[in-house]
């Protein structure tokens, strides 16, 4: 039989940390805590196994499961001495979800599940109060109305305001018992009024219902979005947790929180977090009333008049800070950490590695490093790649003068300007044209996800350092105030109201998550400060990894940027972009519709000065650092105007007809130029273009040698062949142009030439054609092109399918498809190799970036990758993590 369910408790548990897989993060690490004999309510996880058996069997369940899960309740009902369903002594149960990876507020959640119209009042008689009873009662018919038979919360919401409104009620907790009774009412009547049916009695109806309802948001719009931008399989599944509930509600010497054992925002060694008094969780983290600071020191800083934890339960506080530490050694990472205080004692929900900015990320594994709790290989492994982008974008500027109109708490840091838009899918659909914008919202729910990724920054008026926009916003990178109270938005009319001022959709404001500043109008911006910490984690990433990191740039400006974020040399100077420059187009048109080869010297003698000077301005900013040149590589038609205006206006620049433009045109059109005359093809039907990007090559190296003493040694690539003979031909022309310039000046040269392998069977040819090649470059977004056989400009239209279909797991353009281009590259590596042993191997298509492809380029041997000046950082730490991988492949 099949173990789907597995216990946790102090008296007896299944699971432990390392089966995340099985049990998904939470599960495991309530199964550790209640091993560590932590204050930690008893429960059961069932297993994410059970999620994928229910997607495959048409949404059933395995026929054994129920069995086990009545076993379980039993078990927790004699550990608490409460009975699930009975009148007298009710045991109520929380419903949670529990994926490996954390994705907070994706999945459903169902509390104080086990209330009934004869349960709650049991739970009257035995707590001796109603109100809380009957205060737990409407939060479960609302959840479970909301998660289980799709009654929206607002519903509920709007109910319970016009009672407040009506009986001149300011907050939830004014209400007494029997107004909670009349709310339980007018819930039941809606919910009959919605779905035709009375709300359900049975407990083990409620259970498999809200249990269904977990597994069932897996694939809810939200958590599908938030899988695709964090790459998060479809396949690993959730896990359900059924646990006795605790009470944050019960009185005003009860109370609910979120901790973290460091600030997330900014990575100090400061314990951080949010509670209230006579609350449940959701209360925190949905930001319906805005928390209280747990630690003194933060309350201060906030100029908060609410009481703080720690002044306010002492004892409760101490045991927090010590319970906190303890799990923070035990996982030797930052923890985030849900906690309830019943009646004046302490219980831990969850602890997890808390979600944080990349700031944080950087600070947190260096100072943990330093305080001798994690070695540098696990410090760099816990910052993810791809969020050093958050770094290295502008910030305010302080000297700038600015008009603040209001402050709220700083959730993310960063600053950001835009237009204000007011809902998820209007900054989506903004975005998509090109707009940055600012989504303000009073508080945001897991249905905004799309639009807070879309968005340049995010704005709420209700929620703390907790609530679900500040912890997503973290996540995403995006600067982030919330709980900004002196705002008043109103949906309807497009407005907020801010003091005398107004404010209208479409209005610019920045916002700036680091201080809480939220500003009228655009402001000037300044570059980031990567120094200090991020400077320690790139020393250390430098220090550890193999693969040599180079960038693609052919413009000064880009070299520099390049150069200051670490890169070891240009991988790839796209020749063709220089000649798209102002001043040169019309001399290279003047090359393309010569008719013969004089008229076509002509021209590229006034291109070779400006080639000259682009070459100079890199070897000077590169140094003794590797540049490689590819030669000319797009069809020429690119070059040439196609509307009626440019070819006047074209026409009239070269002195000839219209008609005679056209005609040229119409013959460079190709039906497939991407397969066409493009690459090697043009240099060997047009050997004086190679010739002259060649001499525009050496004469750079020999004036950089003469001017400064500095011996360059240009690496010239030959694009899109698929034979030796091709490389041999254009080769030999490079060669020769070399000869003539030796001769010419007297000064030696060095140079190499090579090839990029973008073609599938350039890859099959790869033994013969290193016999002549000094160096490989995997171009690898035409080798994806030409091994899928699409055409990356329209696979937009339906790749995305693919992958919602399962037919691929990412966008093969996005992460290098390893099955299939991976393999080419990996016969041309070995082929290659075999003839070449010295051969220097590396790849310069946008895959450079991505550090699941450059995990596979350092598992491969390859000597560098080449990626965008932007994306060098987090091309430097990937080549790192992906190193200490392989390091522990070869301890296995």
């Amino acid at each position: 039989m099949n173990k789907w369910v597995y216990i946790f408790s102090k008296e007896i548990t299944d699971g432990e940390a390392k089966m995340k897989d099985l049990l998904g993060g939470k599960g495991a690490n309530l199964a550790e805590m209640s091993k560590l004999s932590l204050p930690v309510p008893p429960g059961f996880t069932i297993t994410t196994d059970v999620c994928n058996q229910f997607y495959k069997n048409n949404k059933k369940f395995p026929d054994d499961l129920e069995e086990q899960v009545n076993n379980a309740i039993n078990q927790i009902e004699d550990l608490v001495e409460n009975r699930f369903g009975s009148n007298d002594n009710p045991l109520l149960v929380s419903v949670r979800s529990g994926a490996r990876s954390s994705m907070p507020g994706m999945l459903d959640t169902v509390l104080n599940l086990g209330l009934n119209d004869k349960t709650v009042e049991g739970l009257a008689k035995k707590t001796g109060d109603e109100r809380f009873a009957y205060d737990s009662y409407r939060r479960f018919i609302q959840m479970y109305s909301d998660v289980v038979l799709n009654i929206e919360h607002h519903y509920f919401e709007d109910i319970l305001e016009d009672f407040k409104v009506v009986n001149d009620y300011l907050l939830d907790t004014d209400l007494k018992g029997d107004d909670w009774k009349k709310i339980v009412n007018l819930f039941k009547d809606e919910v009959l009024n919605m779905t035709g049916t009375e709300f359900p009695q049975d407990v083990n109806e409620q259970l498999w219902g809200s249990i269904s309802a977990v597994f069932l948001s897996w694939q809810n719009n939200r958590a599908v979005t938030y899988r695709k931008l964090n790459d998060i399989p479809d396949h690993w599944g959730t896990a359900v947790n059924i646990q006795a509930m605790v009470f944050g509600n019960l009185d005003d010497n009860s109370a609910t929180g979120v901790a973290f054992t460091r600030n997330p925002s900014n990575g100090d060694k400061k314990f951080y977090g949010e509670f209230l008094i006579n609350a449940q969780g959701e209360d925190v983290v949905a930001g319906i009333r805005t928390p209280q600071n747990i630690t003194e020191e933060a309350r201060l800083e906030a100029h908060s008049d609410s009481i703080s934890l720690e002044n306010l339960m002492p004892e409760i506080y101490e045991n927090l800070i010590k319970l906190a530490n303890k799990l923070e050694s035990h996982y030797l990472d930052m923890q985030d950490i849900e906690f309830t205080i019943q009646q004046g004692k302490l219980w831990i929900l969850q602890t997890r590695s808390g979600k944080r900015t990349t700031h944080a990320a950087i600070k947190i594994a260096v100072d943990m490093y330093e305080e001798g709790f994690i070695s540098k290989e696990i410090a760099i492994s816990r910052v993810d790649p791809n969020s050093l982008d958050q770094l290295l974008h502008p910030t305010i500027d302080q000297e700038s003068e600015i008009e603040v109109i209001a402050k709220g708490l700083p959730a993310s840091p960063g600053a950001a300007s835009g237009k204000i838009v007011f809902n998820a899918d209007d900054a989506e659909k903004a975005s998509n044209e090109g707009e940055k914008v600012i989504l303000t919202r009073i508080e945001t729910s897991p249905e905004d996800i799309h639009g807070m990724h879309a968005a340049q920054g995010i704005l709420t008026t209700r929620g703390g350092m907790t609530s679900h926009a500040a912890v997503v916003a973290r996540g995403m990178g995006r600067p982030c105030i919330s709980g900004a109270g002196s705002l008043r938005i109103d949906y309807e009319t497009e407005t907020i109201f801010v003091g005398n001022k107004e404010f209208k959709a479409g209005d610019i404001i920045t916002i700036d998550g680091t201080t809480g500043s939220i500003i009228n109008g655009e402001v000037k911006m300044k570059k980031p400060d990567l120094s200090g910490d991020f400077q320690k984690m790139m020393k250390w990433a430098d220090q550890i990894r193999k693969l040599k990191i180079r960038a693609n740039a052919e413009t000064k400006v880009d070299a520099t940027v390049a150069k200051s974020f670490g890169a070891e040399g240009i991988g790839l100077c796209r020749t063709e972009h220089m000649f798209f420059e102002e001043g040169r187009i019309n001399s290279v048109r003047e090359m393309i519709l010569a008719k013969d080869e004089k008229d076509r010297r002509s021209a590229l003698s006034k291109l070779l000065p400006m080639q000259k000077n682009d070459f100079i301005d890199l070897f000077k900013v590169m140094g003794d650092l590797p540049v490689t040149i590819r030669l000319l590589d797009p069809p020429l038609h690119e070059f040439l105007p196609h509307e009626e205006a440019d070819f006047e206006e074209v026409a009239s620049s070269l002195n000839i007809k219209i008609d005679d433009l056209k005609q040229r045109v119409s013959e460079l059109v190709e039906t497939n130029p991407m397969l066409g005359h493009r690459g090697c093809r043009l240099a060997i039907t047009y050997p004086e273009i190679p010739e002259m990007q060649a001499k525009a090559i050496f004469e750079a190296s020999v004036e950089i040698f003469q001017k400064f003493n500095q011996i360059v040694t240009p690496e010239i690539m030959v694009p899109l062949i698929s034979s030796k003979k091709e490389l041999q031909i254009v080769k030999d022309i490079i060669d020769q142009a070399a000869t003539e310039i030796i001769q010419k000046t007297g000064v030696n040269l060095n140079y190499t030439v090579g090839t990029m392998i973008e073609l599938p069977r350039a890859a099959l040819r790869s033994a013969e054609i290193a016999e002549i090649a000094d160096f490989f470059s995997f171009g690898t977004n035409d080798l994806t092109q030409t091994t899928f056989g699409i055409s990356r400009d329209d696979a937009s239209k339906f790749l995305q399918e693919y992958v919602d279909k399962n037919i691929i797991e990412k966008d093969p353009f996005v992460s290098l498809d390893i099955e299939g281009v991976g393999e080419l590259i990996e016969i041309s590596t070995i082929r290659g190799r075999s003839v070449n042993q010295k051969i220097k191997l590396g790849i310069c298509g946008e895959h450079g970036g991505d550090p699941n492809s450059i995990a596979f380029c350092a598992s491969n041997n390859l000597d560098y990758v080449s990626c965008s000046p932007y994306r060098v950082p987090i091309a430097r730490l990937a080549a790192a993590q992906a190193e200490v991988e392989e390091r522990k492949k070869r301890s296995e």
